[in-house]
């Protein structure tokens, strides 16, 4: 027994260090999951939301007034990458089924490819979701399609708290989000601190909305071959382009064809409200409702017509499924509507009708399409970034 006891302590001694040295690297390789690494794909460094390189006429000073960013809400990389999570988590709707994303579908341009949009319980938007390209360049500033928001700021809580959409309130979003692990960490990087607040998610996905911008398209590139502002007048040619799409870009840009006049920018929206003859009386009233107007009854939000060939349905109803469908109604559909927008009316007051060949509607569709940008349907950081 005299023997055996050193040679015991030795062994123990042996056996102690090894447990010690296998639970320090069971422990190293199992510490703390990060709660933010544990549901969510994200860089350790943000991706670039705030200072997005653009072509040199995106720059014009008539595109930057466009800009309808307030001053204390700047789109900073930690802020748009919360909004990113904010915008994809159904964590945001009452019953964890619908995010923002639901209705606002990357591969379709950030818009719905249904007429009418699904809510958290079954039930249907009263209005097709536009899309979200580009919608910082919108200059006055509301949004919906009825321009209810004043601002973009005012909208993306709206959702949230409608009755059909998400059905919350922003109580409960303060209370919900709180209780999820990843987000504190994450409003620290974009605040300063871990306070959630409904301000702060707004203000977030504000900041990731207005970073979701267009630049990489066939017409972007042959417009880069003009890069001065203003652009080349319509009968000039981009080299990039077929003889079809040039042809669509001059009726486009033709001033009596009308196309331009509320598209006419580069960002390829209007500065307010239009109503585009859709159909002869009001059936829907749009701004006319929000502001009690009846002289603004029936006229909608002018959205961009970049990407436009992916957001089908069209119009606010998603009455139109096709840009042939589209073209159509501006070249032989116009209704005389009472509050038909100057620009699709005839100084005699009618209707003014493109009336083209079909083979002017086909270049004009060929050319819509030129403002397909395909990068920004799998760029990542505007992806789903939850594994």
């Amino acid at each position: 027994m005299i023997l055996m006891k050193p040679r015991f302590f030795i062994i123990s001694a042996i056996s102690a260090t090894f447990l010690f040295i296998a639970c320090k690297k069971s422990a190293d390789n199992n510490p703390n999951p990060d709660p933010v690494a544990a549901v969510l794909n994200l860089p350790a460094t943000p991706f670039n939301y705030a200072n997005i390189t653009q072509p040199a006429y995106l720059n014009a000073p008539n595109i930057l007034g466009q800009i309808n960013t307030p001053p204390g809400n700047p789109i900073t990389d930690n802020g748009a990458t919360l909004g990113r999570v904010l915008f994809y988590d159904k964590n945001l709707s009452i019953n964890n089924t619908i995010a923002c994303a639901s209705c606002h579908k990357q591969a379709n341009a950030f818009s719905d490819p249904d007429a009418k949009s699904l809510g958290f319980n079954g039930g249907l938007t009263g209005r097709n979701s536009m899309s979200l390209i580009d919608a910082k360049y919108y200059p006055n500033g509301r949004f919906f399609w009825d321009q209810r928001a004043a601002t973009l700021e005012d909208q993306t809580l709206a959702p949230i708290q409608d009755l059909v959409e998400m059905g919350m309130t922003l109580p409960q979003l303060e209370t919900k989000l709180k209780n999820l692990a990843y987000y504190p960490s994450l409003f620290t990087k974009a605040f300063g601190d871990a306070t959630i607040t409904s301000n702060r998610v707004s203000l977030a996905l504000s900041q990731y909305v207005r970073s979701i911008v267009s630049f990489q398209s066939k017409y972007d590139a042959g417009r880069s071959t003009f890069p001065a502002a203003p652009a080349p007048p319509p009968n000039v040619n981009f080299p990039n382009f077929t003889a079809q799409e040039n042809r669509g870009k001059e009726i486009f840009l033709t001033p009596q064809n009308a196309c331009a006049a509320c598209h006419g920018s580069e960002t390829f929206t209007a500065p307010q409200e239009k109503n585009n003859g859709l159909d002869l009386v009001t059936i829907d009233r749009g701004f006319g409702s929000v502001v009690n107007n009846t002289n603004l009854d029936a006229t909608f939000k002018v959205t961009t017509l970049r990407n436009v060939e992916l957001t089908a349905p069209y119009m606010h109803d998603g009455r139109f499924t096709t840009l042939e469908q589209v073209v159509e109604h501006y070249s032989s559909g116009v209704k005389n509507h009472p509050n038909l927008s100057p620009q699709l009316r005839l100084p005699g007051g009618q209707p003014r009708l493109a009336n083209l060949t079909a083979a002017d509607k086909a270049a004009l569709v060929a050319f819509l399409k030129t403002l397909t940008d395909v990068t920004i349907l799998t760029d990542v950081k505007y992806s789903n970034p939850f594994k």
